[in-house]
């Protein structure tokens, strides 16, 4: 059937009609006021892309190396708390898109399918995002059960000090794991479809939680994460580790002195602090102090093709997909995943086409871009 979505505001829009307006705004909402998710879109939109003419671009490549593998496409699925709020199975949609994709999917320490068939379903594709909380105690539990179930990258994510504050999902009273009083269920009953199919297959919990000895409050503070916690983390992770969450130079300039295998530029998808500046352009400032010899990635506001390209002319060496990803199988599921994902990629290819390009290696450092 068709899905109806032919760009990822089409998954947008669909999904707002379709989903209770708690799990919506929840997945769509940004902090504060929302003008630092406004501010990243201007950002994405001023930037340039030239076209050139008269290059014979017929043979063009999306594929770029990670980590000693190659990735047929140059974004992967960043890591996302209780994606079956969207629709259930949505985890598991992810991690077979990310298998058939040879992408990672980050998985969300609050993830509502649990890390050992995620990364089983992923066929190894997939890397265990890390918030630190508490004391630590129950962060390096998870890393160690990380470990055993054979993945190989761990994504430290750092700028949570504090869960930001979302009026949009406050206004809802929205709690992870959701609690159901008399505003959500009119919420819900003006949403039949979507409550009636997660009543079917049960309300989504943070599944890594869900065996003794394993706990998580999403509110609680995880502002004792020092550089010692993040040497700690390097000391006992053999493979690879990524921080995610950086947006300031000389915390970039550290990180590489500290031994990170990758620096990932994010603002939380705005979701952290209102007046962070758009990280879009923090990326070129920081792909200059580190040198080309650091992986560079990037997450946040990219909602296209067309953005993933300008993220990786601005320096970036992979990107991820968040929330437009969660769109589309609201919107239509498995295969709304799979339309968008599609459209993402041909979007990217036309645009390397417009631009005279055929690769996506390394055009933020080609001078005639």
């Amino acid at each position: 059937m068709a899905t109806g979505i032919h760009s990822s505001a089409d998954a947008r829009r669909l999904a707002r009609r379709r989903l209770p307006w708690m799990v919506f705004d929840y997945i769509d909402g940004s902090a504060g006021r929302e003008t630092g998710a406004a501010r990243n879109r201007a950002a994405f939109d001023a930037l340039d892309l030239r076209p050139r003419i008269l290059r014979d671009v017929s043979n063009r490549s999306l594929a770029v190396p990670l980590f000693g593998k190659t990735a047929k496409a140059p974004f992967g699925i960043s890591p996302m708390g209780m994606c079956n709020l969207s629709a259930p199975g949505a985890d598991m949609m992810l991690a077979r898109l990310a298998a058939r994709e040879n992408v990672p999917l980050v998985v969300s320490t609050v993830a509502s399918t649990a890390m050992e068939p995620l990364i089983e379903a992923s066929e190894g594709n997939a890397w265990f995002q890390l918030y630190f909380s508490g004391d630590g105690s129950g962060t390096f539990k998870l890393v160690e059960r990380a470990r055993a179930a054979g993945y190989e990258t761990i994504v430290l994510t750092v700028d949570v000090p504090e869960v930001g504050r979302r009026p949009r999902e406050l206004r809802h009273g929205f709690t992870m794991p959701f609690r159901i009083g008399p505003r959500q269920f009119v919420d819900f009953a003006l949403h039949p479809r979507w409550s009636l199919s997660t009543l079917f297959n049960g309300r989504p919990e943070m599944a890594n939680f869900d065996r003794p000895g394993y706990e998580f409050d999403r509110a609680e503070s995880r502002a004792k994460a020092d550089w010692a916690t993040l040497r700690r983390l390097r000391e006992m992770w053999p493979g690879k580790l990524v921080v995610k969450g950086v947006m300031d130079v000389d915390d970039a300039v550290a990180l590489r002195a500290a031994g990170v295998d990758a620096i990932q530029v994010s603002s939380h998808g705005s979701r952290q602090l209102d007046s962070a500046p758009p990280p879009i352009t923090a990326l070129a400032e920081i792909r200059s102090a580190v040198g080309d010899d650091v992986p560079l990635f990037y997450d946040t506001g990219l909602r296209s093709g067309e953005d993933v390209v300008k993220a990786y002319h601005q320096g970036a060496e992979f990107t991820f997909l968040g929330r437009i990803l969660q769109f589309a199988i609201a919107a239509a599921g498995e295969e709304g995943l799979a339309t968008l994902w599609d459209i993402l990629k041909s979007e990217a290819s036309i645009t390397l086409a417009q631009i005279g390009k055929t690769s996506l290696l390394d055009p933020g450092r080609m001078n005639d871009l």
